[in-house]
């Protein structure tokens, strides 16, 4: 007889016996604190995602009922914590769905952070433009970004997450990672391993220079709800630009989010739209220079009318 000790593709450990050519494979059965913490995890690493109970208590060697009594030990535990929500799903085709959230205290230390950190280095650009690549670079911003955005549009029925290369794309991959959609990547010039392609043309920075912007006919479907997120504003002329490709796409966006926007007085006039921070040139007379002034922006009271009007 021989054994195999292996992990399944759940990340749970299985035993596989082999004997005169048969080979049996039997989950190995866990102690309730065990399956808490295989549970916790494969809830953290799937947001937004429904698992099946059934599932859990085959791979875990268990009833179903077990599950469910797992799951009431965590829900307590992350309601405590301000850890998510646990929702629960019943029916033949039910199950549990994990939505993460921020605390307040979180929220504010995330604030606070970015803030500080906007005062440091060398931040204004010509252009007005402001550089915010360091802070996107650093994961634990980004995961909060992401969670914080997604937790906003949960209810939107996103279909694809949307923005355009280069700097805004590792915000779209996080948050299309907490929605469990998928994400498009807008080309400036698309290569030829992109196929078939729709382009716009646009007014781009403060010159209103015309760009050209493409998307290839692959990567959205017809109807499809897109959110689109980029890493800073200023003037919207790209925003505008991704909003008319969109539409080329006979799709329609749901929703805009930036990292963060620049104040500016020539901005175009665009729909509705959230940003995590605002940021603005303020002219200092006693150093003679301009001084970059960072506040929360309207995405965050938006959590909070959000949060009043579904509670």
């Amino acid at each position: 007889m021989t054994l195999l000790i292996k992990r399944t593709n759940n990340g749970i450990l299985s035993l596989t016996f082999g004997y005169e050519g048969a080979v049996k494979m039997v989950a190995k059965k866990l102690k309730r604190n065990q399956r808490l913490v295989v549970i916790t995890k494969e809830l953290l690493q799937s947001p937004n995602r429904l698992l099946n109970l059934q599932t859990f208590a085959s791979q875990l060697g268990c009833a179903k009922s077990s599950i469910s009594e797992d799951l009431d030990i965590i829900r307590h535990l992350f309601d405590e914590h301000d850890l998510g929500k646990i929702q629960t799903l019943t029916g033949k085709s039910g199950g549990v769905i994990y939505h993460p959230t921020l605390s307040q205290s979180e929220i504010s230390h995330f604030q606070e952070e970015v803030s500080r950190r906007m005062q440091t280095g060398k931040r204004i650009l010509a252009g007005n433009y402001i550089y915010v690549n360091d802070l996107l670079q650093d994961p634990q911003i980004l995961r909060q970004c992401g969670q914080l955005i997604a937790g906003l549009y949960l209810d939107q029925e996103i279909d694809a997450v949307l923005t355009i290369e280069a700097k805004g794309i590792g915000l779209a991959v996080m948050v299309a990672n907490f929605l469990n959609k998928p994400y498009v990547v807008v080309r400036r010039e698309a290569s030829a391993g992109e196929g078939s392609t729709i382009s716009v043309n646009y007014l781009s920075g403060s010159h209103q220079n015309v760009r050209k912007m493409e998307l290839s006919k692959a990567s959205l479907s017809p109807n499809s709800r897109v959110l689109i997120v980029d890493d800073f504003l200023r003037n919207g002329g790209t925003m505008l630009g991704l909003l008319n490709l969109v539409e080329e796409f006979d799709s329609k966006a749901v929703g805009i989010c930036v990292f963060a926007e620049n104040k500016a007085n020539d901005r175009l006039e665009l729909p509705h739209y959230q940003a995590l921070f605002e940021t603005q040139l303020v002219y200092d007379e006693k150093l003679r220079h301009y001084l970059l002034a960072t506040k929360p922006g309207n995405f965050f009271k938006s959590i909070i009318d959000h949060s009043k009007s579904s509670s």
